[in-house]
């Protein structure tokens, strides 16, 4: 058996980048190509269990079978265009794909924990009138190969193989980056199926969040699909407010998103949607907001992350004052829902919530790679 790239004319095909596919997508290309049903799983261990970015390492596979592999397939992953560190141990990488264009990830350490804060597109289309993502339209879609690329070239730098070892660096995932994925949602759930495969990179649907500014028909889908843990940008309690800091709320306005909310899948006492609210001063940091707040989270499950806003070059807002914040906490808290203030991490290298953003621009139709095409 000899596995080849295709030909169109004479001229070799470039080859598949096996990054990226389900476990039963990548059954089936390697069965199609000749080899065994269970050298799926071998190829699988190896690349998403030991992080192996090269054919000639998977020792369990013949010599043979490993140089038809490297003849047809790569395991590629995005570049590194720029990593950088913040003194409170927050690292930042603006990661290169094939077509040129760029997205941000960013590496949160803690005492019990280590956050990945993953972006599911490149730029975004919501236009968010605090976040500096909404200042970069929206270029494309991430695929599966660089959503997944993004865990694996983060564990590549944090030296986090094999997966699933004791202490590990990545412990949980956020889709909070940048990007709204719930439209971008089959990609999303193909990646997270990959992500949390516990015989690959295993980080259990209970320690991932997805984060979404409230695509209202595509909620209950991910519930079901996913089952992961759920947070809203809701960030305004009144439809006027929220039509200017979120604007996609002037299609789902709140009361249609926190429908949603109360029959999303899987919520109960012990597992609640986060609603995370940016504090701004003067706009929606009120002590009647904070009550208002409180009856709107009514029959909830809830969490509410009170985030203090991070400014970044040109941002119309500020942030509110830290006894304001504390006060409206205390409101909220006493009304039986925990309002934790989420500490700023890595604002001064612009890694903190609302501050990615990347350079990339659309490009030109002809100027695209096709999907799931690696490097030779």
């Amino acid at each position: 058996m000899q596995i080849k790239p295709g030909l169109q004319n004479n001229v070799a095909e470039p080859k598949i980048n096996l990054v990226g596919l389900t476990r039963s997508e990548l059954e089936k290309v390697l069965v199609d190509a000749g080899l065994a049903k269970f050298r799926a799983k071998q190829v699988w261990h190896w690349v998403y269990h030991k992080g192996t970015t090269d054919f000639s390492e998977m020792t369990t596979l013949s010599i043979p079978i490993r140089e038809e592999l490297s003849q047809a397939y790569v395991l590629s992953r995005p570049g590194i265009s720029q990593e950088q560190r913040s003194v409170d141990g927050t690292v930042k990488w603006l990661l290169k794909f094939l077509d040129g264009t760029e997205a941000e990830t960013v590496f949160i350490p803690e005492k019990d924990r280590g956050t990945l804060c993953i972006s599911s597109q490149i730029g975004c289309t919501l236009t968010c009138s605090f976040c500096h993502t909404g200042t970069q339209r929206l270029v494309r879609n991430l695929e599966p190969s660089e959503i997944v690329g993004q865990v694996l070239t983060a564990m590549d730098s944090l030296e986090a193989w094999p997966s699933a070892q004791p202490g590990r660096p990545i412990t949980n995932i956020v889709l909070m980056g940048m990007g709204e994925p719930l439209y971008n949602l089959d990609n999303v759930i193909k990646s997270l199926q990959i992500i949390m495969d516990n015989e690959g990179i295993s980080i259990s649907k209970r320690r991932i969040t997805l984060s979404t500014s409230g695509v209202v028909p595509e909620i209950h889908k991910c519930g079901i699909e996913t089952d992961v843990n759920l947070a809203i940008s809701l960030h305004a309690v009144t439809d006027p407010v929220r039509d200017v800091l979120v604007p996609i709320n002037k299609k789902y306005p709140i009361k249609e998103l926190l429908k949603a909310c109360r029959s999303y899948p899987g919520v109960n006492n012990a597992r609640r949607i986060t609603f995370e609210y940016v504090m701004l001063k003067g706009i929606n940091d009120s002590l009647g907001d904070a009550k208002e707040l409180v009856k709107l989270m009514e029959g909830i499950p809830a969490k509410i992350n009170l985030i203090p806003f991070n400014p970044w070059p040109g941002s119309p807002y500020e942030c509110s004052d830290s006894k304001q914040i504390q006060e409206f906490s205390k409101i909220i808290m006493d009304a039986g829902y925990p309002s934790p203030v989420r500490a700023p991490r890595g604002s001064d290298i612009l890694a903190a919530c609302g501050q990615l953003k990347s350079e990339s621009l659309r490009l030109k139709k002809r100027d695209r790679v096709p999907d799931f095409i690696g490097s030779a």
